[in-house]
């Protein structure tokens, strides 16, 4: 199994997710560090701090050197999908080589209206994600991208430079929609992330995908699939959790560390997760 850490930038300060990354950087149990994508804190005061994801990504990608790096995940209606794929080919650059595109059909509704950010319908956000991802990929893999779609419509669009990566950034698609955002992961992604809950949850989730895989003529052995496991403070805890999602084919744990942020729990989390 291996590991990756999650550092939200909400309810914390700079220093102290720069201070974790660093020293994640020469963790080597740690082959990635993720962010999130929104702009008010979740599942917490939402009126609290939280810094833009892709920024702190940027910077946090100047500021190492092993890691790879993602949103977990980007929620789409945010940015115009050709302005992202632009986003993640410079960033894949600047990074040289080291960006997981982390994407999501969106969910936050105080965020979305607050901004004025239409997020729509579940059905109709389905549709504007799986545009989405088709838009991107063509941004990333052809010299003009032309489209038509409800959403989207690009007439020879080019996106110059190309990534580092060939013949793009892996795709994360995080979510657990069994009829539309499965089926979009078995479609588009490299990657599949759960965003936690039970083996058994996991197992079900899994078997889901692998079937939207079939149906497509799809290898689903080339889709990564990771996990978020919660670290509270107890390693041991953590490392049983990771052990449990491993049995039922959890490739990937991404641990999420809560605020504030230490870079003191690093090594003790990797001690205990490098026996599993």
């Amino acid at each position: 199994m291996r590991f990756a850490f999650k550092t939200s930038p909400q309810n914390t300060n700079w220093a102290d997710m720069l201070a974790v990354w660093k020293v994640a950087d020469d963790i080597e149990v740690f082959e990635s560090g993720w962010t999130f994508d929104h702009f008010y804190p979740i599942f917490s005061d939402s009126t609290g701090p939280c810094l833009e994801g892709w920024t702190t990504l940027t910077a946090l990608a100047q500021a190492t050197t092993r890691l790879r790096l993602g949103t977990l995940v980007t929620g789409i209606h945010y940015r115009h999908p050709a302005v992202l794929a632009n986003m993640a080919s410079t960033l894949d650059i600047i990074s040289q080589g080291r960006l997981e595109l982390g994407l999501g059909a969106g969910w936050n509704e105080e965020e979305s209206g607050a901004y004025g950010i239409e997020l729509g319908t579940p059905s109709e956000r389905s549709d504007r994600f799986e545009e989405a991802c088709e838009v991107i990929v063509g941004l990333f893999t052809q010299e003009t991208t032309t489209f038509e779609g409800q959403y989207y419509q690009l007439r020879d669009a080019r996106n110059e430079p190309k990534p580092v990566q060939r013949p793009h950034p892996p795709i994360c698609i995080g979510g657990s929609g069994e009829k539309r955002t499965l089926r979009t992961a078995a479609r588009f992604a490299q990657h599949w992330n759960f965003v936690g809950g039970t083996p058994e949850e996991f197992a079900h989730k899994r078997d889901v995908l692998h079937q939207h895989c079939a149906d497509l003529g799809r290898d689903p052995s080339e889709i990564l699939l990771s996990s978020h496991l919660l670290f509270t403070g107890d390693v041991s805890a953590t490392a049983d959790q990771a052990a449990a999602m491993g049995e039922v084919g959890v490739e990937l744990g991404i641990v999420t560390l809560r605020p504030p942020h230490d870079p003191a729990v690093l090594e003790p989390l990797a001690t205990a997760l490098s026996d599993i």
